[in-house]
């Protein structure tokens, strides 16, 4: 199972489970995510928590996915985009606080994840990086919500460099509220959630 939900008291936790393949998604993933996600928005839970199996957060999109996208036709790769664009939207609006909690690699349409959620809590070893254009591509979907976090400005610049943004600037950047050492990642998202 790719995303697993689990419900622990008034938290339930959304799980990105596909470590092997670093959290990428792909159209089933979105749509686990997407379901996920409206469920525990109409649950009686306080707080979700998006969090990933393994080493890293996510590494975005798949790539072979990608790629098969690019013999779909306009109106194909249009639902596509919409499908994860109903993904961002729906985090944004879960009617609850959304925490990330982030390890290892964030890339590409993982900012979109994270920017979506209310608050963002990294380990010292994490980092970022929005890759697109290196494929050829603008993160075009995400993009409002990087937008949101990091202002036009910054936002541009990382769009264009494709710079891999580390833990320490990510929290300067605003792009998450905390940075703690890999140890103390769950105990900080405990206190968070139980404010």
């Amino acid at each position: 199972m790719s995303v697993q939900t689990t419900r622990r008291g008034p938290v339930t936790h959304i799980t990105l489970n596909n470590p092997d393949k670093r959290n990428a998604f792909d159209n089933t993933i979105i749509e686990a995510l997407i379901d996920a996600f409206q469920q525990a928005g109409g649950d009686d839970g306080r707080v979700i928590v998006l969090d990933a199996a393994g080493k890293h957060f996510s590494a975005g999109a798949d790539l072979n996915w990608m790629r098969a996208m690019g013999a779909l036709d306009e109106q194909e790769n249009r639902a596509d985009a919409l499908r994860l664009a109903t993904l961002m939207d729906t985090i944004d609006r879960a009617g609850k606080p959304v925490i990330a909690r982030v390890q290892g690699a964030a890339y590409g349409g993982a900012l979109g994840l994270i920017c979506a959620a209310d608050l963002a809590v990294a380990a010292d070893d994490a980092r970022f990086c929005l890759r697109e254009v290196k494929l050829g591509i603008l993160p075009a979907v995400i993009a409002p919500y990087v937008v949101r976090v990091l202002g036009a400005r910054q936002a541009r610049r990382y769009v264009m460099t494709a710079e891999v943004i580390d833990a320490p600037r990510a929290g300067r950047l605003g792009l998450v509220h905390e940075v703690v050492p890999a140890a103390e990642l769950e105990a900080t998202v405990d206190k968070l959630r139980s404010e």
